[in-house]
């Protein structure tokens, strides 16, 4: 591939901090952001960067959450020294995320060749897009019948088994148009947390996924391609963009629902169908 320009650094960094932590997909819309500005989205380097240019945006929820890292961290450790420590619902709350990052890493590492090969077509982020947001509405449903029975938790109320299940779903965000934050967000809603609960624990979760899915991609590929400034720029310019996303969607969830993201994604996903269809754009 040629190397990645800086214009184009920007674009891609612009759009993953825009969409990574939105229940829209940031890989759907990295793949077609690539198509757009003339990439082969199932170029190793490019599939590559699509992950590492995550850092940024993980980086952002690294400094946005700092304090409650830390918080959950330490009781982590004092939890596994006392006994009586272990009462403490943040205890609870570290071990949800510490299980619930795990099955995303064993199936990413099981279906990599999946992944980065059939699933990098945009045949499949269209199907995806409009899938997806029918599963988006029944949580949203669910959630909305557990409110009315009195029976949503907070933070306080999350357990290691919703941990487990949360990131069981998370695994369906391997498949481009499903998103990451869409998955363990509505997740979160079917299993009773409340909205801003479920979307910070599904923060909480991206953690560990896209760090070592990022760190991953860096250290068996050949990145020279695609420019060392130009990644930078990328990693960069998500950071950014994420930090002032995060805090948007956190405010966002508080007094909205899902929903409000379904109507974007199937207009998506058939717009891109329809461009599929036609010959308009390629599918690779």
């Amino acid at each position: 591939m040629s190397t990645l320009s800086y214009g184009s650094a920007t674009v891609l960094g612009v759009v993953e901090g825009l969409t990574e932590f939105l229940p829209v997909s940031s890989t759907a819309h990295l793949t077609i952001a690539e198509k757009v500005l003339g990439y082969k989205v199932d170029d190793a380097a490019i599939t590559a960067y699509t992950a590492i240019i995550q850092l940024g945006a993980i980086a952002a929820t690294f400094v946005y959450f700092a304090k409650d890292i830390a918080r959950l961290f330490m009781a982590w450790v004092r939890g596994l020294r006392s006994p009586a420590e272990r009462t403490n619902h943040d205890y609870s709350l570290a071990w949800a995320v510490i299980v619930g990052s795990i099955p995303v890493a064993v199936v990413g590492l099981l279906l990599k060749d999946v992944i980065e090969g059939p699933l990098r077509s945009l045949w499949v982020v269209a199907v995806a897009l409009i899938a997806w947001s029918g599963a988006i509405v029944l949580a949203e449903r669910r959630h909305t019948m557990l409110e009315h029975h009195g029976e949503v938790r907070g933070e306080g109320g999350v357990s290691v088994r919703d941990g487990l299940i949360i990131g069981l779903t998370q695994c369906l965000a391997v498949i481009p148009g499903v998103s990451r934050s869409g998955a363990t967000i509505s997740a979160g809603l079917v299993r009773g947390l409340d909205r801003v609960t479920a979307t910070r624990l599904s923060f909480f979760l991206a953690i560990p996924a896209l760090t070592a899915a990022g760190l991953f991609e860096a250290a068996k590929t050949d990145l020279s391609p695609l420019g060392g400034g130009q990644m930078v720029l990328g990693i960069v310019v998500a950071f950014v963009v994420a930090y002032a996303s995060i805090a948007w969607l956190l405010k966002f969830v508080a007094g909205h629902t899902l929903t409000s993201f379904v109507s974007y994604r199937v207009a998506l996903g058939v717009v891109l169908l329809g461009l599929l269809a036609t010959g308009v754009m390629g599918a690779k």
